[in-house]
């Protein structure tokens, strides 16, 4: 299976809700309980993409109730129909507190029309929610089935980079990836890919994280094996119209229609022709895909950081913690619990990334965190890359003796 087909809106049937277990006792009767004519009746105006109020209405039933019953069978489409002011609302209510692919179960739409209105509403998403079993159940049936990594996260609402990740703490292993690729190295091409690096940024990259030199015939040949950049080959619908005449008109980013709607670069730049529309897309914040960075979220960030936990910092401001530690490193602001360095500690990592100390052996004598390490070494510009490890490590004295090889006295 190299592509899916642009009706597809799952890969597996996948109730909402669990099925129930063990015996069932017996049910008392309900004036308001679905008949098997009505529910003949709703699948079939839903597949015929009327619109749920209307559905509703020949029911003679209300629409929350209606919208109850979609999710509960499980129904999904690619609806051509128009988004309603009630739709909008709801919509703008619950996205970014749940898993888009239950949002798109309750208003009967794919998860990529839900994404898109969503953007042409300006909503952003915050912290991920938790993943849902009908989204696991798509991963495993798209995996089973070889389906590309990008499409599989089109299909569910996810991130290229988070479908990846989930994969992998299921323990999933896609078949189109060569067996000499790990699955951690696959993960780190596509993040870096995603972000907008050029393939031979990408084999510096990955020989910088520790991995072994890859040609650009060989990373390019994984993306795509692994789906990335393919689009599907589908129309263009009004709410993706209208996303893209947005970005043009405020110059935000397109990275999100490659990563988020499957469009190729080729077809944004077709459709926008087609259009006639034309931006400069300054980019002023690189090809990050989240919501701009304002001068009062800085502000406010300046304010509360390392003052309150980052969780309730990241729900305040509608971010992830992982782009604020990012935001907040790149401003230079010292977390209010972090140990601050000293002299020695300095001295003792310029010495160690001269005389070919490893980086694991550096961290274990200075007993810090790797991660608060590895950032500290970069500010000061030191690439360890990979270096063979000592037996036993040198301690922080061992490592403040060696030769001073930049002239660098403590």
């Amino acid at each position: 299976m190299t592509d899916l087909a642009p009706t597809v809106v799952e890969l597996i049937a996948c109730p909402m809700r669990p099925e129930p277990e063990g015996r069932l006792p017996e049910m008392p009767f309900r004036q308001n309980a679905w008949t098997p004519q009505e529910i003949a009746t709703l699948e079939t105006g839903f597949r015929a993409d009327i619109p749920l109020a209307e559905i509703a209405a020949a029911l003679g039933r209300g629409l929350a109730g209606v919208r109850d019953k979609v999710a509960t069978l499980g129904l999904r489409r690619h609806s051509q129909r128009s988004w309603t002011p009630d739709e909008d609302d709801w919509l703008s209510r619950h996205y970014g507190s749940r898993a888009t692919a239950d949002l798109a179960a309750d208003l009967g739409r794919a998860c990529s029309a839900v994404y898109a209105r969503a953007g042409v509403l300006g909503l952003t998403e915050g912290n991920p929610p938790r993943w849902t079993s009908w989204e696991d159940a798509q991963l495993r049936a798209g995996y089973a089935a070889a389906v590309p990594i990008a499409q599989i996260a089109i299909l569910i609402g996810r991130p290229l980079s988070g479908t990846a990740s989930r994969a992998n703490s299921l323990g999933l292993r896609h078949p189109a990836k060569p067996p000499d690729w790990t699955e951690a190295e696959a993960m780190l091409t596509l993040s870096l890919a995603e972000e907008g690096h050029r393939y031979g940024h990408i084999a510096k990259l990955l020989v910088e994280a520790g991995y072994c030199e890859r040609s650009k015939i060989a990373i390019k040949a994984i993306l795509q094996r692994l789906g990335y950049g393919r689009g599907w080959g589908r129309s263009w619908t009004p709410e993706e119209d209208a996303l893209l005449t947005l970005a043009y008109r405020e110059g935000k980013s397109l990275t999100p229609l490659l990563t988020r709607l499957g469009r190729t670069r080729c077809s944004i730049r077709w459709r926008s022709e087609y259009l006639g529309l034309r931006g400069t897309h300054a980019m002023r914040d690189g090809f990050r895909g989240g919501p701009v960075w304002s001068d009062a979220d800085i502000a406010t960030l300046r304010a509360l950081y390392g003052k309150i936990p980052m969780t309730e910092l990241a729900t305040r401001m509608g971010r992830t913690k992982a782009s604020l530690f990012t935001r907040a490193n790149n401003l230079g602001l010292v977390h209010g619990y972090q140990k601050p360095w000293r002299d020695d500690e300095r001295h003792a990592l310029k010495r160690a990334y001269d005389n070919g100390v490893a980086f694991a052996d550096v961290v274990t004598a200075l007993g810090r965190n790797h991660a608060a390490v590895h950032k500290y070494a970069q500010k000061m510009g030191l690439l360890f890359g990979r270096r063979p490890r000592c037996t036993p490590p040198p301690t922080l004295d061992q490592i403040l003796a060696m030769e001073d090889i930049a002239g660098d006295k403590p």
